[in-house]
């Protein structure tokens, strides 16, 4: 996957615990489940499938993603760890049932050490013809059990890390009579424009996919739209949601952006490490990603214990407490807030994941 002299996948996935590369020749499956800890129980997160540029990019990806499921269950304080598969292809071509069956043993192979669910490229749908080879799958339509798009409480827990951040900002946990750029209202961002609205905010969108664009203006015409994110990022707006890919914040965003909070869905919205600290040097309140959009792994985790949606959404309305936690800590120990973040999660991880190690099903 690279030509650097002594490079080592073992150097590219240091910190993980155990990265598969699955590859079914009958079926066209390639794929990557990369699990980074399951100190504090298996690991749980989505499988993506999406048509990767090559195979360091799909490796990068999952890599990353895995990481932030286990910080991002930490942090939520769930028992569980940190996992992640991506598909390596275009979902609207390539996805058939044999595949998705295939993919499904391979997941069965590794004995519950890793809990499937829904990502980008994948739905509940998809999950159901997952279990038919699998035990270890989350995120099921409702007819079979399941909690269906997870995609609701994800949406709805970034709205409450908002209004924290809000509360940070502005001294009300409201977005009332603010401007909210969302970038990206496909699964996720239309459910928070959704909430945005109810809140009374003004909000402003935009999307690579006309038709995403489309279906929110037919159900709320009210909204503006611009023609790509740069346009977006420059555009004066109060709070900056990005719900799309990653890498959102980057060398030029990062000095363009005029919103006073930057708060979304995506996963890994900061391209690499000291981003945080020029958010910081700008006076933006950056809301972590994998702290804000916890919601769709409470959503699919409370499958576990037999599907209630109340008792989920009570557990994802916590997000607020989560976020605000985050806040005080940045504050008392004089760290971004990234940073706050993580050192809470790498805290219970620590304490709590020392009594368990690895966890093998």
């Amino acid at each position: 996957m690279t030509d650097t002299p002594g490079y080592s996948v073992f150097d590219q996935a240091s910190g993980h615990e155990q990265v598969v590369f699955c590859h079914d020749r009958e079926s066209g499956l390639k794929a990557i489940i990369a699990l980074y800890s399951t100190a504090l129980g298996p690991g749980l997160g989505g499988t993506r499938f999406y048509p990767y540029a090559n195979e360091a990019d799909a490796v990068r990806d999952v890599l990353n993603l895995s990481k932030s499921m286990a910080y991002k269950a930490a942090v939520t304080g769930l028992d569980l760890g940190g996992g992640k598969a991506v598909i390596i292809g275009d979902p609207h071509r390539d996805k058939t049932e044999p595949l998705l069956r295939a993919y499904g043993r391979f997941v069965q192979s590794l004995g519950g050490r890793y809990y499937t669910a829904c990502d980008v490229g994948t739905f509940s749908e998809d999950m159901d013809i997952v279990a038919r080879e699998c035990d270890f799958v989350t995120g099921r339509t409702v007819e079979h059990g399941g909690a269906g798009d997870s995609s609701v409480l994800t949406a709805y827990g970034v709205f409450q890390g908002m209004r924290a951040a809000a509360e940070v900002a502005w001294g009300v946990p409201s977005l009332a009579g603010r401007r909210v750029g969302v970038a990206g209202v496909g699964k996720v961002g239309h459910h928070l424009v959704e909430h945005l609205l109810d809140d009374g905010a003004d909000v402003v969108i935009t999307d690579v996919y006309e038709p995403a664009v489309r279906r929110v203006l037919d159900e709320h015409p009210e909204v503006d739209v611009v023609a790509d994110n740069g346009a977006l990022v420059v555009s004066d707006i109060d709070v900056y949601a990005p719900c799309a890919l990653g890498d959102a914040i980057n060398d030029d965003s990062v000095q363009l952006l005029k919103a006073k909070i930057i708060c979304g869905a995506a996963n890994n919205q900061l391209a690499h490490a000291g981003i945080e600290d020029v958010l910081e040097s700008r006076g933006i309140l950056y809301a972590p990603d994998y702290c804000v959009n916890a919601g769709g792994l409470v959503q699919v985790a409370d499958e576990l214990e037999g599907f209630s949606f109340d008792r989920a959404k009570a557990r994802a309305a916590r997000i607020f407490d989560t976020t605000r936690r985050v806040f005080e800590v940045a504050s008392d120990e004089d760290v971004p807030t990234a940073v706050a973040a993580d050192r809470l999660a790498e805290r219970r991880m620590n304490d709590v994941g020392r009594l368990r190690g690895l966890w093998v099903g």
